[in-house]
C-alpha cells in the first residue's frame, strides 16, 4: 500500500503539472505562435533544461539516492548529517562554477547546439540572449533535485512532485503580464524560468528544517560519500539522459529546417510527456528509493516483485496511451493549441510529429522502470553501455528517415527526427531488459503470458471504439467545442479499454505491488 500511496502522490502532482503545462503551451502558442522567436525560447531553455536533466534530475539523482539510502539504513543520523553536507558544498561549487563558464561561453554554446541559427544574426543574437538569461536555471534546479533526493528517500514524495507546478504557473504570468513590459516580448518567459527556479528550491526548504536534513553546506570531495557518488554519477550522466541527448540532437537537427520545425516537435514532445509524467516518472521516482532499499537489505525477491509490479502499471497504461496519442493526434493537437499565431499548419505539421513520436512512448516509460533496476544496485555502466547504442541509432536513423524524406521529397522533414527518436527509445528499453534478463535481475514471468492477452484484447477494443467514435469527430466548430469533442473521445476510449479488461477477467486487485 505505501507504494500506491507513494505513486498516487507523485501522480497527483504530476497531473496537476501536467494539465497546467497544458495550459501553459496553448497560452506561449497563442501568444507567440510556431514562428522564430519561440523557436529560439525553446532552443534556448531547452540547453539548461537538458543540463538539469543530465546533472541534477538525471545522473545525480540516481547515483546520489543509493547512496544516502544505503547511509539512512546502516549509519547513524549523524553520519547522514554529514553525507548531506559534503554533498550539498560539492554540488553548489560545480553547478555554479558550470553555470558561470556558461554564461561566458555563451554565443558558442548556442553555435553549437543550434548551428542552423548562425545563417540568422536576428535570431541567433536572441537565442544567444535567452541562454545567458535562462542558465541560472540550472544552479536553481541542481539544488532543487538535490532536495527532492533528499525528501524522496525519506518518504516524502509531496513537496518535490508539486515544484514543477511552479514553473508552469511562473510562465503563464510571464507571457500574459510581463510580455508587454519587455522590449523583445520573448524575454518575458527568460525571467519567468529564474523566478521559477528559486521558487521550486525554496518551498522545499522547510521540510528539510523540520527533518533536521538543512545542513550547512562544506566542500569536501574526498569524503568516502561523495567519491562514490562521483564514481556512480560519471557514467549515469550519460546513461540515465540519453533520451534528453537524443532530443537535444534533434534539435539540432531541426534547427536546420524550415521556420516552425523545433516548435512542432516541441509541441509533439509536450503531449508525448502527459503520460510518461503521469505513470513513467512517477513510477521511476516512487521505485528507486524502495529497490535501493530492497538492495541494501539483500532482498531480492522483493526487489524482483517491485520491478514487476512497477512493469504491469507501465504497460497496462503505456500501451493505450501510444495508441490513443497516435490515433487522436489531430484533434488533441487542434483542440489544445489551434488558436491565435498557432494555424492549422502548425496543427497538422505537429499532429504529424506526435503520431511519429507516439511508437516510442510505452518504450520511453519502461525505461523508466528498467533503469532503476540498475542505478538501485549501483550499476551505472550498464545503463551507460545501452544508452550508446540508443544514441548510435538514433544517429544512424536520423540520417536514413532524413535521406529519405529528401527522396521522397516530403516537406515534413520534422518527422524524421520523431520517428528517429521512437526508434531510439525502443533500442533503449529493448538492450536495458536485454541486460536485466541475461543476469536474473528481471524477467516477465509465465504470468505474462495471460496479461498480455488481457491487455492486448483490452486494446484491440478502444481501437476499434475509437476508430467509430472518430467518424463523429467535427474540427469546424468553436474552440470550446473541440475540447469537449475530445474529452469525449479520451472517455470513449477508456471506457472501452476498461470494459476489454473486466471481460478478459482482470481485475484491480492483480495490481497489487
Amino acid at each position: 500500500m505505501a507504494l500506491w500511496r507513494s505513486t498516487f502522490i507523485v501522480s497527483a502532482m504530476t497531473m496537476l503539472s501536467r494539465v497546467l503545462g497544458l495550459v501553459r503551451d496553448i497560452v506561449l502558442l497563442n501568444v507567440f505562435g510556431a514562428g522564430k522567436d519561440f523557436d529560439t525560447f525553446v532552443v534556448a531553455f531547452r540547453i539548461p533544461n537538458f543540463f538539469r536533466r543530465l546533472f541534477a534530475e538525471g545522473a545525480f539523482s540516481q547515483a546520489f539516492i543509493p547512496v544516502l539510502t544505503e547511509y539512512k539504513t546502516s549509519r547513524t543520523h549523524a553520519e547522514v548529517q554529514i553525507l548531506i553536507s559534503r554533498v550539498f558544498g560539492c554540488l553548489a561549487s560545480v553547478m555554479s562554477l558550470l553555470t558561470l563558464a556558461a554564461m561566458v561561453a555563451a554565443p558558442a554554446v548556442m553555435y553549437v547546439y543550434a548551428p542552423g541559427f548562425h545563417s540568422d544574426p536576428e535570431k541567433f543574437a536572441l537565442a544567444t540572449d535567452m541562454f545567458r538569461l535562462t542558465i541560472p536555471y540550472l544552479l536553481f534546479m541542481s539544488l532543487t533535485a538535490f532536495a527532492s533526493s533528499i525528501l524522496n528517500s525519506y518518504g516524502s514524495f509531496t513537496t518535490p512532485a508539486f515544484a514543477p507546478v511552479l514553473l508552469n504557473l511562473a510562465m503563464i504570468a510571464g507571457a500574459l503580464w510581463l510580455t508587454p513590459y519587455m522590449a523583445e516580448p520573448i524575454m518575458a518567459l527568460g525571467w519567468a524560468v529564474i523566478i521559477a527556479g528559486a521558487l521550486q528550491l525554496a518551498i522545499q526548504i522547510p521540510e528539510l528544517w523540520r527533518k533536521k536534513l538543512l545542513i550547512p553546506p562544506k566542500i569536501d570531495f574526498k569524503h568516502e560519500g561523495v567519491e562514490r557518488i562521483m564514481k556512480l554519477m560519471l557514467p549515469a550522466l550519460f546513461g540515465v539522459s540519453v533520451t534528453q541527448i537524443n532530443l537535444l540532437l534533434n534539435t539540432i537537427w531541426a534547427s536546420f529546417m524550415q521556420d516552425g520545425s523545433v516548435s512542432w516537435l516541441y509541441s509533439a514532445e509536450r503531449m508525448t510527456e502527459l503520460p510518461l509524467g503521469l505513470i513513467g516518472v512517477a513510477i521511476g521516482t516512487v521505485i528507486l528509493p524502495s529497490l535501493s532499499a530492497r538492495h541494501a537489505e539483500q532482498n531480492q525477491e522483493k526487489f524482483r516483485g517491485m520491478m514487476d509490479w512497477a512493469a504491469k502499471i507501465i504497460v497496462l497504461a503505456g500501451v493505450p496511451a501510444s495508441i490513443a496519442l497516435f490515433m487522436l493526434s489531430t484533434p488533441i493537437i487542434q483542440a489544445l493549441f489551434q488558436r491565435g499565431q498557432f494555424t492549422w499548419e502548425d496543427t497538422q505539421m505537429t499532429a504529424l510529429a506526435l503520431q511519429c513520436m507516439s511508437a516510442g512512448v510505452i518504450a520511453f516509460m519502461l525505461i523508466k522502470v528498467f533503469a532503476p533496476g540498475f542505478y538501485a544496485q549501483q550499476d551505472t555502466r550498464t545503463p551507460v553501455r545501452v544508452g550508446l547504442m540508443a544514441v548510435a541509432a538514433n544517429a544512424i536513423l536520423n540520417v536514413v528517415f532524413i535521406g529519405l524524406f529528401k527522396l521522397i521529397d516530403w516537406e515534413a522533414e520534422h518527422m524524421a527526427l520523431a520517428l528517429a527518436s521512437s526508434g531510439s527509445a525502443l533500442v533503449n528499453a529493448g538492450m536495458l531488459y536485454f541486460y536485466l534478463h541475461k543476469r536474473d535481475i528481471f524477467r516477465f514471468g509465465g504470468h505474462w503470458k495471460k496479461l498480455l492477452f488481457q491487455f492486448g484484447t483490452a486494446n484491440a477494443v478502444m481501437v476499434a471504439a475509437l476508430w467509430y467514435a472518430l467518424s463523429w469527430y467535427n474540427g469546424d466548430v468553436s474552440q470550446w467545442m473541440r475540447v469537449l469533442e475530445v474529452l469525449l473521445l479520451c472517455v470513449v476510449g477508456v471506457a472501452a479499454y476498461a470494459l476489454g479488461l473486466l471481460a478478459t477477467g482482470f481485475r484491480p486487485r492483480h495490481l497489487k505491488p
